[in-house]
């Protein structure tokens, strides 16, 4: 049983795990929007939720709050410049009087070799 046992562990080990939220959250704020399995998106939602808000609160910071808040995100991201770039740049400011919600997921159906349920997960319009 697993009873009060958080987060889903995908049929990877830990590092398998963190390489793979990464990657995707990367994507998913390269491209604004990705294809892949409900549970995936869902494991991958609040993080990304997370780093939104953490780049649209850094706005009103102090400068030494700023680099401490790129500097997490860059940890968090795997050290991936561009992308920090543009979270802090165009995509938490497209969210400063928004409270929260930052992303959607659209359900597409099973996919047709596993009947895996697919969804699109997006970034919402600010």
């Amino acid at each position: 049983m697993r009873h009060q046992v958080a987060g889903k562990k995908l049929g990877r080990s830990k590092g398998q795990r963190n390489g793979l939220r990464r990657t995707m959250v990367r994507q998913l704020f390269a491209h604004e929007k990705i294809k892949t399995t409900r549970a995936k998106a869902l494991f991958i939602r609040g993080e990304a939720e997370r780093l939104i808000t953490l780049a649209r609160n850094s706005e009103k910071a102090s400068e030494v709050e700023k680099v401490s808040a790129r500097r997490l995100a860059a940890a968090r991201l795997g050290n991936d410049p561009d992308t920090v770039k543009k979270l802090f740049d165009e995509i938490g400011p497209r969210y400063a009087n928004r409270a929260g919600g930052y992303t959607r997921i659209f359900r597409l159906g099973p996919r047709q070799g596993d009947n895996a349920e697919m969804v699109l997960l997006t970034l919402v319009e600010g």
